[in-house]
């Protein structure tokens, strides 16, 4: 009983916590002409934002999802929001049959069927249909300053919906296709790179303001000077209602634009906002390679850029910039996060999903410092 009295206070703690790092007030105006948003999903990480900057912009929204699925931002809020309650891969998706949209924003898709049978049902009562993509549907990552006009990557077998590393892109791209296939003009389709912020469950940029913030010495990839891209969830939630607002169509990344950031500006920024006194200790690439420290998953963000990620962190958003997308200062950013995360339970604290272990890092520093003596 005792430790469930606990569970509820850190429940608690961390949805109060949560409310305060993200109630920034949103940069959208109120929509002139208020819309009928039928949105798919709405209860995981972008899902949430999404809906609150649709509701703050004066938008009615009407939520289609399991309801299995339990909100752990804004719950309040969309518990008051029109529920059509149903997994869309199964015929509950017929429910939807002959209804009128004047949006459709859609983040749950993930292969080409579901985005059909989707669009069976509504797309030709829809205004605009917004599909959430990934910057992963680009198939050749050695290229540099890649543009929405690059080449996508493919799978043998279109019909496969095994999500894995190697078919999520391609799935994905397979979504874009379909939608714009069967909406024309009237797609918009939105590729997001790395998301970031309140309330992002897989901590792989979440790591680095937690790490910094502890102090001592910081192992950090490279010298600093490696680009890298991120997008802040609240960002990216706000303008892809700005795309509605507007009526914005065909096919954006979004994300920091190409060569804008560094991940030595990141973890400097750490550094400057959460712990002045943290030592940053850069380790060569070759280094971090034979002490067998993975990028991405050890050293989050980053990726050294040669071999098959030549062109990582290069990718170019200038299209959507120049649609309206907006970027928070870096440091809003850190902090929000930080400050999110520190709300949660000290288990789940204690239990980051991405970043190098911390007995490991310790080792590669010793050896780093050895090599060096």
């Amino acid at each position: 009983m005792a430790n469930r009295r606990q569970f509820l206070k850190n429940s608690l703690i961390a949805s109060a916590g949560l409310a305060t790092a993200c109630q920034a007030k949103s940069v959208l105006p109120q929509s002139s002409k208020p819309l009928n948003i039928l949105f798919m999903g709405g209860t995981g990480f972008l899902g949430p934002h999404t809906v609150k900057a649709a509701v703050d912009a004066g938008h009615k929204v009407t939520l289609f999802n399991r309801g299995k699925t339990k909100p752990t931002l804004y719950p309040e809020l969309l518990a008051t929001l029109p529920l059509i309650k149903g997994d869309r891969k199964t015929d509950d998706i017929k429910q939807l049959k002959d209804t009128k949209w004047d949006l459709v924003i859609d983040t749950s898709s993930y292969y080409p069927r579901v985005v059909n049978m989707l669009l069976d049902e509504v797309g030709d009562n829809v205004g605009q249909y917004i599909l959430i993509s990934t910057i992963s549907v680009y198939g050749d990552w050695t290229q540099k300053n890649m543009d929405e006009t690059a080449a996508v990557g493919t799978i043998d077998d279109p019909t496969d919906e095994k999500v894995t590393g190697a078919s999520y892109g391609p799935l994905k791209a397979l979504c874009e296709k379909a939608a714009v296939d069967r909406m024309g003009s009237k797609a918009t389709i939105i590729r997001p790179g790395l998301i970031v912020g309140p309330g992002d469950k897989t901590d792989r940029f979440t790591y680095w303001p937690v790490r910094v913030a502890k102090g001592g010495d910081v192992l950090c990839p490279s010298e600093g000077k490696d680009f890298i891209q991120i997008i802040d969830v609240r960002d990216l939630a706000e303008w892809t209602v700005h795309c509605g607002n507007k009526n914005i169509t065909g096919t954006f990344n979004a994300q920091t634009n190409g060569s804008d950031m560094t991940i030595g500006e990141l973890l400097t920024n750490c550094k400057m906002t959460l712990n002045p006194k943290a030592n940053l200790v850069w380790v060569p690439t070759e280094f971090l390679e034979s002490q067998s420290v993975a990028p991405w998953g050890e050293m989050p963000t980053w990726f050294p850029p040669k071999g098959d990620f030549a062109g990582a962190g290069t990718m170019s958003s200038k299209k959507a910039y120049a649609n309206g997308l907006k970027q928070r200062p870096l440091k809003t950013i850190i902090k929000d996060t930080h400050d999110w995360f520190v709300t949660l339970p000290a288990e789940r604290q204690e239990t980051l999903r991405a970043g190098i272990k911390a007995e490991k890092e310790v080792k590669v520093l010793a050896a780093w410092k050895e090599k060096n003596s």
